[in-house]
């Protein structure tokens, strides 16, 4: 997934789901629509650059300061001029300029009416039908002061069982504080469903993004911006026309409120600083941009499931790259890890999925998937072998500072589709795997349940226009009047482990924060909660044989098998890092 191809596990005509939506324009907010010849740059300027002399650089090399990023030094310029990157790089005020993806000006009769969103093998054959276990009645458990209730549908959440997320574990220990505020760097938010509402900040939550009707090739990003219902490319704060961001922040946050689930920190903040496009791209000044403001008005601990387009891996000189394209792709590793430490000195700690590739990042890598955009007519992915994983790296999964997330299926073992690596992978946590079976055969039970935005329900055909659910691995709850209910769908990935994660750094920073004078809410240094995380993860060993074979036989019959090497030892391993995290033992149990 470019939101680490998130592993839908509902059936297939149930997602058809597209776009999404976020908040008013930030003051951080990207061009428009460029005219024709046009184009947009991000470009880094040199550590220390004043701002006059960044604007005169960038007007000697031809180009137009849109907007700039001072935290970090990066601005976004738009040229006419075809040599604007040659003369930019002349220039000792910029170190790198990458290119900015921006709504593409194309010609009607270019428009092909194909779709550039990709959907992966894995998460093809999980959208192919296969039934949801019904929730059982909820059990009560005692809690400190009043007593605490099991949510209608926690019977299902196997993921919170795992890590010690329940009524008797740590939600009667430490449930989060109000205080403590988690970014959602993703595709939007649902900030109006009933089980994200009651701790959603609609006031600090900001789209970072402008909707990209088509590329280059004429095939559909996020739609023309006349079919949006306000008919303008961007989109408010708490809309989520795609469902992955709304699924990340209920995974994280959903509060103990009598309907459908619980969060792993069901009382913490959650705030939707959108980052991805409506489509599930993800590009460098969205996330330059939400990650800075982060910094800025004291978010505790961002999620980031996704990795930064159109480059899966980016390497500094990889010879089947382009000059161009190499010195595009150092500049997106050199402008992101500003942000991220940018964002990390000020108490941000960061969290990040590792990936669906099934693939081992300390070895020499393949790529046949970039670039995944197309910001010149005709351009497309090529074969990009023997990467050496040294200089060829993810963003942000990789970037130094950002805790990075594995998946574990409901046995406890790595999921058949998670990325690994001794030394990449920093801690495990449940993101589901439908395979995780006796039988090697589907279930969606075995995927993660969070919440799913009603509108997105209705329109992909989920549920009716009287609300009843018509496809199998969408679940409705209801509170007990019957007055008040919420869609929940079944999804699979590192997208939705990594949440896990970022729930536990946030139930951290709630039980040891310390009152944050300058911004209010709470502090705690990113390196400490990281420290701990860490500390309290559940040592988990690698397999025995250490070369694990996966069998899946899909709902059509076939069998597919493939086998992961785990190295390391108990204490870390490429499978689990440090271990499989544990919000109990996390706030002190």
């Amino acid at each position: 997934m470019r939101r680490f191809r998130t592993i839908a596990a509902t059936s297939a005509f149930a997602l058809a789901l597209t776009a999404l939506a976020a908040a008013p324009a930030s003051a951080f907010t990207t061009g428009t629509s460029g005219e024709s010849g046009e184009q947009e740059y991000v470009v880094l300027f040199t550590a220390g650059t004043s701002s006059a002399a960044a604007k005169a650089a960038v007007t000697a090399a031809g180009g137009t300061i849109v907007s700039e990023n001072t935290d970090v030094g990066v601005a976004t310029v738009r040229t006419t001029d075809a040599g604007f990157e040659a003369q930019a790089l002349a220039q000792g005020a910029i170190e790198g300029t990458a290119q900015n993806r921006i709504i593409a000006d194309v010609p009607d009769d270019a428009v092909s009416g194909e779709e550039a969103k990709k959907i992966d093998e894995a998460e093809a054959e999980t959208r192919a039908g296969g039934g949801a276990t019904p929730a059982a009645p909820a059990a009560a458990a005692k809690g400190k002061g009043a007593a605490l209730t099991a949510e209608p549908l926690a019977p299902l959440q196997w993921d919170m069982q795992q890590i010690g997320a329940t009524v008797d574990g740590s939600y009667k220990v430490e449930p989060g504080s109000k205080k403590v505020l988690v970014g959602i760097l993703d595709t939007g938010v649902d900030g109006t469903h009933p089980d994200i509402a009651p701790n959603f900040d609609n006031a600090k939550s900001r789209n970072f993004t402008v909707d990209i009707p088509y590329d280059a090739n004429g095939d559909v990003i996020d739609g023309p911006c006349e079919d949006e219902a306000d008919g303008s490319c961007t989109d408010a704060a708490n809309v989520d026309e795609d469902g992955h961001g709304t699924h990340v922040a209920s995974t994280i946050g959903s509060p103990i409120n009598g309907i459908g689930i619980a969060g792993v920190a069901p009382n913490v903040t959650l705030v939707n600083l959108r980052a991805g496009q409506d489509s599930g791209y993800f590009f460098l000044q969205p996330s330059i941009d939400a990650l800075t403001y982060a910094g800025k008005i004291g978010v505790d601990v961002v999620n980031m499931s996704y990795y930064l387009d159109p480059w899966l891996f980016n390497c500094a000189s990889n010879p089947a790259d382009s000059l161009e394209d190499q010195q595009e792709q150092q500049t997106i590793v050199k402008a992101m890890q500003r942000a991220l430490d940018y964002a990390r000195v000020r108490g941000v700690t960061l969290v990040s999925a590792a990936g669906n590739g099934a693939t081992d990042y300390t070895k020499v890598l393949s790529d046949s998937s970039s670039p995944d955009f197309a910001d010149v007519e005709g351009e497309v992915a090529y074969p990009r072998d023997l990467l050496d994983p040294a200089t060829c790296i993810s963003m942000p999964s990789e970037g130094k500072g950002v805790i990075s997330v594995s998946s574990t299926g409901v046995s406890k073992r790595k999921a058949y589709y998670s990325d690994y690596g001794n030394g990449y992978i920093d801690v495990a946590a449940p993101g589901g795997d439908v395979y995780d079976t006796p039988t090697n055969t589907r279930d969606i039970g075995k995927a993660i349940l969070a919440a799913y935005p009603k509108a997105l329900a209705l329109e992909s055909g989920a549920i009716d226009e009287a609300g009843n659910v018509l496809v199998d691995g969408v679940v409705k709850s209801c509170d007990a009047a019957g007055t008040t209910c919420g869609y929940y769908q079944y999804l699979q990935g590192t997208s939705m482990a990594s949440p896990h994660a970022t729930g536990v750094a946030a139930l951290i920073v709630s039980k040891y924060g310390i009152p944050d004078v300058i911004r209010g809410g709470k502090y705690l240094p990113a390196a400490i909660v990281d420290a701990r995380l860490r500390q309290t993860a559940v040592d988990t060993a690698c397999p025995t044989p250490a070369a694990f074979t996966y069998t899946r036989i899909t709902p059509a019959g076939a069998t597919i098998t493939a086998t992961h090497t785990c190295e390391g030892n108990l204490k870390q391993n490429g499978f689990y890092g440090n271990g499989i995290i544990s919000a109990l033992k996390a706030v002190g149990k």
